[in-house]
């Protein structure tokens, strides 16, 4: 690990302490006494998941992103739809969601180990940071003693960020849940990971195309999407590594979505992009406090909320 990394973990760690005794309710030793192998069961789950599938790392960050931006970071995102009700997962903009497969292995683990006691909330917010990790990212603690939730409504999805959405509009969505347009910004990084569908961008690609994406680039885009809406581009040239090349393609207007590259037009974020592209040191430590800021967005705690035993259904 690069002395860079190593100042970025000393600094969260640090950061951190204020959760050591229980700030908002979490904890980082929550599990301590109650199931100290939590943290490595969820990360042995991650890491044979990702050695056989390294695509997966996207699914399981995005997985908690859409989880906490709908009704808090509660599990809402794994519960199955039912007779009577529509749940987030079967929304449009979850279909292509990946990694529920990741987060039952290690909850079936779990339940095992310490049965009743690590809640699925927890498990997709730290499988998370282990995907980051493994895929060459910052390593980051989150603390732990969130409950899942019981309301998972296809109508909630409606709060996630369309991939057509300009810098003000990012800015505005993400300000609503608490984060400043940098924090916007290193959030957005994540698609250092993973692939977007051409159903996502190809209203880039018309007749008036994006004046904002590069036309070598829109020209390949062209041809890849004449496959047809399903298929997959990369949103930059190491899909399944965790570094700053996202932040170079968007300086050379490579940014595969609207929402993407609207980070570099706009003069309110252009700096940061730059900054990010510029030092990726610095991206690593903006993100991993972003993450650990996110994966506490209006947790449940106590009765609030329950352990499910399957990740799946309400108890």
């Amino acid at each position: 690990m690069g002395i860079p990394k190593l100042l970025g973990v000393f600094l969260v760690m640090e950061m951190m302490s204020g959760f050591r005794s229980g700030a908002h309710g979490l904890s980082m030793e929550y599990y301590i006494m109650s199931c100290p192998m939590a943290d490595l069961i969820v990360r042995n789950s991650v890491i044979r998941a990702l050695q056989a599938d390294p695509t997966l790392a996207a699914g399981l960050i995005r997985m908690h992103f859409h989880d906490c931006f709908i009704e808090g970071c509660d599990a809402s995102i794994l519960l199955d739809s039912t007779k009577d009700n529509t749940a987030e997962k079967d929304s449009p903009a979850n279909l292509s969601l990946r990694g529920y497969e990741v987060i039952d292995a290690a909850k079936e683990e779990l339940e095992k180990q310490c049965p009743g006691v690590v809640s699925c909330a927890d498990i997709v917010a730290m499988a998370s940071t282990y995907a980051v990790f493994e895929a060459g990212g910052p390593v980051y603690d989150i603390p732990k003693g969130r409950k899942d939730g019981s309301r998972s409504k296809i109508q909630d999805t409606i709060n996630l960020p369309p991939p057509t959405l300009n810098a003000s509009e990012l800015i505005k969505m993400f300000g609503q849940h608490g984060f400043t347009a940098q924090e916007m910004v290193a959030l957005s990084g994540a698609h250092t990971l993973g692939v977007a569908r051409c159903s996502s961008f190809k209203n880039r690609l018309s007749d008036a195309v994006d004046p904002n994406l590069d036309s070598g680039f829109a020209k390949q885009l062209t041809k890849i999407c004449s496959a047809g809406d399903n298929t997959e581009q990369p949103f930059d040239a190491t899909r399944n590594r965790f570094d700053n090349l996202y932040f170079n393609a968007l300086q050379r207007n490579t940014g595969l979505l609207a929402s993407d590259q609207t980070l570099f037009a706009s003069a309110r974020t252009r700096n940061i992009v730059h900054g990010y592209a510029f030092n990726q040191a610095m991206f690593f430590f903006d993100f991993q406090q972003a993450m650990v800021k996110m994966s506490m967005l209006d947790v449940k705690e106590g009765f609030k909320g329950e352990v499910r035993q399957n990740c799946r259904k309400i108890n």
